[in-house]
């Protein structure tokens, strides 16, 4: 084990070497007079002689090291006295606190305590001293004693006798100890006070310049209210020789001199006191002063840091006078205005008199028209009734004298009720879409071919028997619009082409798409239509100049021109007398999901519809009669009913369910077919097929035979399209349902 740490001073090695040996000598000694042998005493000498040897060069060479340490150490110190003695700047170093080493120039700098600067002086000590010398003047901050508290800021500026100026700075050591620079920066304050000087001065001269050149004149005055400077605008506006205006002047003999001279009226001298204290309280003041010579000034004071204030004099007579010529000129126009205002008064309280009249009339007529509106909507459904009843019975009539001589009677009887039907269609049509209704028109997702389809089978016969050729191009495309009023949109283009196209022309009817939109299009070879009347040929009750007498009264291009601007659907026309024409309408084309729908052509059949029970209900007798013998007359077996209880009545008598129903919406009450349709499909734990025909047009029927699955058919009927959906219910009508899909067919013919 190594009994000396090489690491300690030399002096502390050779004190533990000499301890070492004692003790070996000791206990050499007290081996020997415990009775060891004389060889093994003689053996323990030579060793211990030994170790005392070599100990002794031991101690030896740490005696040479620490000799050249120590004048290592010397050399060191020396270079350092060098080195900080020829230093420019005060230096000081203290260890734990205390001074333990500076220069000349550190302790000198402040001779009157400069025997106090020795080693062991502590540095709150040295910041006393330096407080208590008379050499220093003054420091940027206060440096006190009081332990850590007592060290001032890393960097200060001290100001000593003879405009001298040093920088005290602290710095800590890697050892935590402090070293404090004393810096002579008296050039550089020197210079900077220099420089501020001259800047000063060459401020002044600028601010002198500026303020010998301002337009209005300024005088400044002392807090004692004694005139400072002035400038040469405010002698000119006073009016005032210069060698009365001198600088120590006081203000009530500036006053006096400028009254004397009439330049202020005598009573602005009485105000002077309440501007001072205004000046005072507020720190400015503004007024306006007027002189003998009726000239006025603008008087603008205000206070300065030092106590004094400022004045600002400027000569506003120009805009004085302008000012009041300008406000004697707006009371003029004033006045004119007033009396003008008060005839517009009269003028727009006649007006309003005027316009509260027009408003009452407005009102009365929009009343008159929405009366009429209402009463042809609310009487849509009695108007109709008739009609359907009629349409059936004389179906039924012509069935039975299709071989009699009463064949032709029976024709012409149904061409005129066919013509009352479609005046009456026309004006239920304008006056629905004429209202304020949110439910006139129900757009949705409808297939153009099967609408095409539909019209051209119902004017192929219309169209042969004037020896008109009518064709069709086929389309299966799907568009945004109103199933109802398209249809009657389409119908009304295509009556009226082959209405006005002589025997042996042509109608042609089509749709094209263009830039993902559909146009659909009604094309003839009739007599065409003037320029002069291309422009209000979508008016009610407007006719072409070359239309003959008796081709009706003008309401068909007047719904589809409503029906297009209500839908959102562009509708134009090109013709030429003696050519033809073409109308299009064009429409949003859409691709809707996969549904199912009555096919667009429903063939009539020849079978009988023996074995057939049907279902009829209806609150109107004609219209119950003339269906039920239509029925009968197809074979089929009738179960006639006023209400929903009489149907179930009869279902109840009979035992089984009926075949298909067919159901009116507006019952008697609060009866609706509705209702009727869920009772008897209820009560008989069947689907039974359903037909609803009904006068309301609302898309909330059409929803609602989607949802429970039947068809919806208009009044007045159309008897060839009838029988072809009653035979179609009875094929699909009761089909199993698969998952959540059913057979759902909506059928809106009218």
């Amino acid at each position: 084990m190594n009994l000396i740490d090489p690491l300690e001073p030399p002096e502390l090695q050779l004190l533990r070497q000499t301890r070492i040996i004692e003790a070996l000598v000791r206990r050499a000694t007290r081996q020997n007079e415990i009775g060891q042998t004389a060889y093994s005493a003689f053996q323990s000498a030579i060793e211990l002689q030994s170790q005392v040897a070599a100990k002794t060069r031991d101690l030896e060479r740490a005696a040479d090291e620490l000799k050249s340490i120590r004048f290592e150490g010397e050399r060191t110190r020396k270079s350092l006295d060098e080195a900080l003695a020829v230093m420019g700047e005060g230096f000081a170093l203290f260890t734990d606190g205390q001074l333990d080493i500076c220069n000349d120039l550190f302790q000198h700098l402040l001779p009157d305590v400069a025997q106090q600067v020795v080693p062991g002086l502590t540095l709150p000590e040295y910041y006393d001293l330096m407080a208590q010398s008379r050499v220093v003047v003054s420091t940027d901050r206060q440096i006190r004693a009081g332990g850590t508290e007592g060290v001032p800021a890393a960097s200060s500026v001290i100001e000593l006798t003879e405009d001298r100026w040093y920088q005290l700075s602290m710095q800590r050591t890697s050892l935590d100890n402090t070293v404090l620079l004393l810096t002579d920066i008296t050039a550089i304050v020197r210079q900077n006070r220099s420089e501020k000087e001259h800047l000063i001065d060459r401020q002044a001269d600028y601010l002198q310049a500026v303020f010998d050149n301002m337009t209005s004149g300024v005088c400044s005055f002392s807090d004692t209210g004694q005139l400072v400077m002035h400038n040469h605008q405010f002698r000119q506006l006073t009016g005032l020789p210069m060698t009365a205006l001198q600088k120590g002047m006081t203000l009530t003999r500036l006053l006096n001199l400028m009254t004397v001279r009439g330049f202020i009226a005598d009573y602005t001298l009485r105000e002077v006191d309440d501007w001072r204290h205004e000046l005072i309280e507020k720190g400015r003041l503004r007024r306006q002063v007027r002189s003998r010579a009726d000239q006025v000034f603008d008087l603008q004071a205000n206070h300065l840091p030092d106590g004094g204030f400022l004045v600002e004099l400027k000569d506003v007579t120009l805009e004085h006078r302008a000012t009041e010529t300008l406000e004697k000129r707006v009371s003029e126009r004033t006045s004119e205005l007033t009396q003008a205002n008060t005839q517009l008064t009269e003028q727009y309280e006649e007006k309003a008199r005027v316009e509260e009249e027009l408003r009452l009339a407005k009102e009365r007529a929009e009343a008159a028209v929405s009366s009429k509106t209402r009463f042809l909507a609310a009487a849509s459904h009695d108007l109709l009734q008739p009609i359907n009843a009629a349409k059936l019975l004389i179906a039924t009539l012509q069935s039975h004298s299709a071989q009699s001589d009463l064949a032709p009677m029976v024709g012409r009887i149904k061409g005129a009720f066919t013509s009352i039907e479609q005046l009456l269609h026309a004006l239920l049509d304008i006056s629905r879409l004429d209202s304020a209704d949110s439910d006139t028109v129900s757009p949705s997702t409808l297939n153009l071919g099967a609408i095409m389809q539909n019209v051209f089978e119902d004017q192929t016969a219309v169209a042969e028997e004037r020896g008109v050729s009518l064709r069709m191009v086929p389309c299966n495309v799907y568009v945004r619009s109103d199933s109802l009023y398209l249809l009657r949109s389409i119908q009304n283009l295509v009556v009226n082409a082959i209405q006005y196209t002589p025997r042996g022309g042509q109608v042609l009817l089509g749709c094209r798409r263009k830039e993902g939109r559909i146009v659909l299009q009604v094309w003839d070879t009739g007599i065409g239509i003037g320029a002069e009347d291309q422009s209000r040929i979508f008016e009610e009750f407007a006719r072409a100049g070359n239309v003959p007498a008796g081709s009706g009264v003008g309401l068909g291009l007047s719904i589809v021109e409503r029906t297009c601007r209500h839908l959102g659907h562009r509708l134009w026309m090109s013709s030429e007398v003696g050519v033809g024409s073409v109308f299009c309408i064009e429409l949003d084309e859409v691709h809707p999901d996969t549904m199912l729908e009555i096919p667009p052509t429903l063939p009539v059949s020849s079978a009988s519809l023996e074995g057939c029970i049907a279902l009829v209900v209806e609150n109107d007798d004609d219209v119950l009669f003339a269906t039920t013998q239509t029925l009968e007359t197809w074979g089929a077996s009738v179960l006639a009913a006023k209400s929903t209880e009489e149907a179930l009545g009869h279902m109840r008598d009979m035992g089984i369910p009926p075949d298909i129903m067919l159901v009116d919406y507006q019952l008697d009450g609060s009866d609706t077919g509705l209702a009727t349709i869920a009772a008897v499909r209820d009560e008989s734990a069947t689907h039974v097929p359903a037909i609803m025909i009904t006068a309301d047009r609302r898309e909330r029927l059409l929803r609602a035979g989607a949802e429970q699955d039947f068809a919806v058919m208009t009044k007045p009927v159309q008897v060839s399209r009838l029988r072809p959906l009653i035979e179609w219910k009875l094929r699909v009508g009761t089909a199993p349902k698969v998952g959540n899909d059913s057979i759902c067919a909506v059928a809106h013919l009218g």
